[in-house]
Parts: C-alpha cells; structure tokens; sequence
C-alpha cells in the first residue's frame, strides 16, 4: 500500500506540483486584489471624509462672516447717523412750525419744548393746502402773503421771507439727508459683506491648507483634518503660526467702517441731489416714480450700463492706498512699542504674508465678479427696500410671498397704488435706515445672504490659488498637492472641482468664477 501510493506520487509529481503551484498563485493574486480593494475602499472613505470636513469648515466660515458682519455693522451706522442727522433736522422744522402756531396763538408757548411729531405730520397737508388756497409754488415760498403783510411794515415781512428761506431749506436738507443715509447704509452694508466674504475665507483657506501641511509632514498619526484652527498654538508649523499676520489683514476692514464710507456717502449724495433736487415736499410721488427715481441713483453711482459697472472701481473704499496703510494699523491699535517682536512689516516685497493677502484681496476686489456679485447684493437690498418696505408702509401694497399659498382665494384683489406725499416716503427712509444699520434680525442682510452667486463667488475665493499659497511651504519641505484643491461647494456629491489651479492669474480665478456661475445656472 506503502509503495503503491510512493509510485503514485512518483508518477504525478509534476502535475501535483503544477497544481499546488497554481493553488497557490490563485491566493497570492486573491489576497493582492483583495488588498487593492481595501485600499481604494480606504481611499474613497478618506476623500469622502475630507470633502465632508471641508463642506463643513467652509460652512462654518460662511456663518463666521455673517456674525463679523453683524458686529461690525454697528460701527459704520454710528458714524454715517452721526454725519447725517435727519432727526435734527426734522426738530427744526417742527420748531420752525410750533413757533409759527405759537404766535399765531393756536398753541400755548409752554409746548414749544415738547418733542418733535413725526415729519408727516401736518407740514405736508399744510404745504398742499397752502398750495390749493394761494396758487403758491414750492419755489417761490420766499415771497411774503398777505397775512404777514399786514403784520407790520416792510422790516416784519423781510424776517417772515427769510424764515420761509431758511424752512424751503431745511425740507430740501431732510430730503437729501433721508435719502442719502438710506442709501449709503446699504452700499456700505453690501460692500462690508463682500469684504468680510473675501478675508475672512482667505484666512479660512490658510487654515485648510495649515491643516494638509501638517498631516503630510509628520502629522500621519492624525487620519483626518481637524475642523478646528490649532495653528495658532503650535509654534512649531511652519506655514500656521502668524496669528499677528491674521489679525492685522483682518484690521484692514477699519478703512471701510471710518473713511470709505465717507466716500460712498458723498458719491451717493452727489447722484441724489441730481436725481431728487427737482422735487417738493408737497409733491405726490407715486411708487413706480420713486423706482425709477432710485434705479437713476443707482446708474449713477454703480453705472448705467454692464461695462461701466465692470469698470468702476470699488477698492478705494475698501482698503487704503499703501502709503495709508501703517496709519490703519496705528489707528485700530495693531501696532504697538511694546510688542516689536510680534510686529509685522508691511513691505513693498511680495515675500511677506500680509503684503500677499492685501495684494490677493485688492485683486479680487478689482475683478468683474465682484462687481457682478456686488451688484447683485444692491439689487437685494434695494428690493427689500423699496419694494418691500416702503411699498408696504408708505402705498400700502400687501406683502407677496414667494411660497405660493394652496388656501388662498383664486380671485385676488386689484390694489389702486395711489401716490403719496413726499413727506411719507422720507419718514419711512428715516425709520429704515435703522433697520439697515441695527436691525435684529437684520432683514437686509439676510436677502443679500440669499443671493446664491455670493456664495459661489465665497466658494472660488476659498478653492481658488491655492498653488501660489502653499508655494512657501513647498519650497522648505517639497510637499505637493497632486490632486489640487477641493471644492467646498460641491460638499461630497464627487463632482469634479471647479478650481483650474494650473494658472495663479487673475485669469484662473475669472475661469474659475465663470465655472462656477455656468454650474449654478437653470438648465
């Protein structure tokens, strides 16, 4: 039995080696492929959870700028309400008005001092009254009637025309005031927007790419990105620890708050007296002349048409020229004697960190998206204004939602928009300019945050040169990003990115924008 099974084995040795052999192979090949699989399983999950992170930290960088913009808001409203006091100016005329009444012995003298009734009241119907009864025009309120003529002699009549002088002028100064405050809120609450978008995902991109550098150089024990900024307490990374840098960019929105909003006022207020110069408090306005009255304004502050708009020049509001801008940072108390070691320069050299951020930020603020996305941002503000608020207020136009409602009547009501005094429309001008500036909840805002193109142009200001950015890094420990960027508007669909980083021109964050706009556009 022995010997019968050794011939066996003698005579099919090679064909069982054979086998064995491919037995063998077979789970060689099984265990590989196998293990191949595992690692792309591990791959996808890795990306999967690093698109999921970065969606989530781009989120978070969203909420961030609408906090930064609620908090700083307060500052430039203070100032523009400082430099623009309508209410003053309104107490005038109601002075101007009791001390008429008082002599006239309609009112005790005693009530001179009370406070000053709304700027609608009785001074528009006593203006159209005077209008109706007298045939006296607006322009020619300087001539005396005959009721002061008959007060005294010519000395009497020279005071009550100066008086009526100096009450034409304070009407036609609360008019361009109202308007003027009301709109220069808004072009400073649209332009603070963007310009917090802009810093504040610069610094956030800085922090991504901190987070990449330091798991590619040593930081493997740690799987994933963190979501949280650590940079600043490590003083051990190469590319994270200039907190003092990020403080010092972000002071930069002091130029907006205290000087750039004179600008946008005295453009706004130029475009106003031109455009409302003509009008009389007791004039009717009807809401379509109000639009178009205010779409005038905005054509010639923003431009008339698509190339102008691309062509006019925002930065000067935003940031100061470079010889102002040590003087920023010694105004907002960022440069300090006592901490030289801490100080950063701010040097004509694109080496340093601060001067890159302010070149990029002046770059994308000088791009046509921003006009495009700011323009968009105006249109928003302008509706919630207008179309809204003064249509509700002032013509009494019922509010329209954009949710249709399934209960409501087939049969709608025709409302007769009637025109109205232009006193009304300047009393609810004044009581919005609060609104603008110190509305909690802030309803303008939040119809400039729904515009979706602003979130699209965060999103390619966060995903978009990111070659340029992560060079110094490269330069000291080789690291390279092979697959560029993510996008973090995409969040883990897998769709493609929409960043060309094969370009750190201008020109690649235009492609980029013009990507990301075609994206998001209705098929």
């Amino acid at each position: 039995m022995i010997s019968a099974s050794r011939r066996w084995l003698k005579r099919n040795r090679t064909p069982l080696a054979i086998g064995f052999g491919l037995i063998g192979a077979g789970y060689v090949a099984t265990q590989y492929v196998l293990g191949k699989i595992s690692d792309a399983r591990e791959r996808m999950s890795s990306d999967r959870i690093a698109r999921e992170n970065l969606r989530r930290r781009f989120e978070q960088n969203q909420e961030d700028c609408t906090f930064t913009v609620l908090a700083l808001l307060p500052t430039a409203t203070d100032n523009i309400m400082h430099e623009l006091e309508t209410e003053r100016i309104t107490h005038e005329l109601q002075q101007q008005k009791a001390a008429k009444l008082a002599r006239n012995g309609e009112i005790n003298p005693s009530e001179l001092d009370s406070g000053p009734p709304s700027v609608t009241d009785d001074d528009g119907r006593s203006m159209a009254s005077l209008q109706s009864e007298s045939g006296v025009h607006a322009s020619q309120m300087g001539i005396p009637s005959a009721s002061v003529v008959g007060e005294g002699r010519q000395d009497g009549g020279q005071q009550a025309q100066k008086a009526r002088k100096t009450k034409l002028q304070l009407w036609n100064d609360l008019k361009i005031s109202s308007i003027t405050r009301a709109f220069t809120l808004i072009y400073t609450l649209a332009l603070l927007t963007l310009l917090t978008r802009i810093q504040l995902n610069l610094l956030g991109r800085r922090s991504y790419l901190s987070s990449v550098v330091s798991l590619a150089t040593g930081g493997m024990e740690q799987s994933t990105i963190s979501l949280e900024n650590h940079d600043d307490d490590n003083p051990d990374q190469a590319y994270g620890n200039d907190f003092e840098t990020n403080r010092k960019y972000l002071t930069f929105s002091w130029w907006l708050l205290h000087r750039g909003w004179r600008e946008v006022m005295l453009k706004v207020e130029a475009a106003v007296k031109e455009v409302f110069g003509g009008l009389s408090p007791r004039d009717d306005i009807s809401m379509q002349k109000f639009s178009e009255l205010t779409l005038e304004v905005r054509k010639k502050v923003e431009g008339a048409t698509e190339a102008e708009r691309q062509a006019s020049t925002w930065l000067q509001y935003l940031l100061p020229p470079k010889e102002e801008e040590e003087f920023v940072l010694r105004e907002s108390g960022m440069t300090k004697e006592s901490s030289p070691s801490g100080s950063v320069s701010i040097s004509s050299s694109d080496a340093t960190p601060l001067r890159r951020l302010l070149d990029e930020t002046s770059d994308l603020i000088d791009s046509p998206p921003f006009s495009h996305v700011l323009t968009l941002l105006l249109d928003a503000g302008y509706s919630t204004l207008v179309d809204q608020e003064i249509a509700r207020q002032a013509y009494r136009v019922p509010p329209t939602s954009d949710v249709p409602d399934l209960n409501a009547p087939r049969v709608t009501e025709v409302v007769d928009v009637k025109p109205v005094k232009l006193p009304i429309v300047l009393a609810i001008l004044t009581r919005q300019a609060y609104s603008i500036g110190n509305g909690v909840p802030n309803e303008y805002l939040q119809s400039m945050e729904q515009v979706r193109d602003l979130e699209a142009f965060a999103a390619v200001v966060y995903s978009s040169n990111w070659e340029n950015e992560i060079r110094p890094v490269n330069d000291e420990s080789g690291i390279t990003l092979k697959d560029g960027p993510i996008d973090p508007a995409e969040g883990h669909t897998g769709q493609e990115s929409i960043v060309d980083i094969g370009s750190a021109s201008a020109s690649a964050f235009e492609s980029a924008w013009g990507k990301a706009v075609q994206k998001d556009a209705p098929v």
